[in-house]
């Protein structure tokens, strides 16, 4: 049996601005959840195998400064 009562259904904006972007992630915010953080340990070199790097990479790298100089 249908509910001849029920409001229909909003149509979705699909061209909506930046307001309409902003009201919709404020009302789907409670239901996100944000897990525990682990803190991240450091890896041992021995269980890092099977990277490669290029070389023309590798130099571009070594050559770039260290983040924050």
């Amino acid at each position: 049996m249908t509910n001849l009562d029920a409001p229909a259904p909003a149509p979705a904006d699909l061209e909506g601005d930046l307001a309409s972007l902003r009201g919709d992630c404020a009302r789907m915010a409670p239901h996100w959840t944000v897990p525990d953080r682990d803190t991240a340990r450091p890896v041992p070199p021995s269980l890092i195998h099977g990277v490669s790097v290029p070389v023309t990479s590798a130099r571009l790298l070594d050559a770039m400064s260290d983040y924050g100089d």
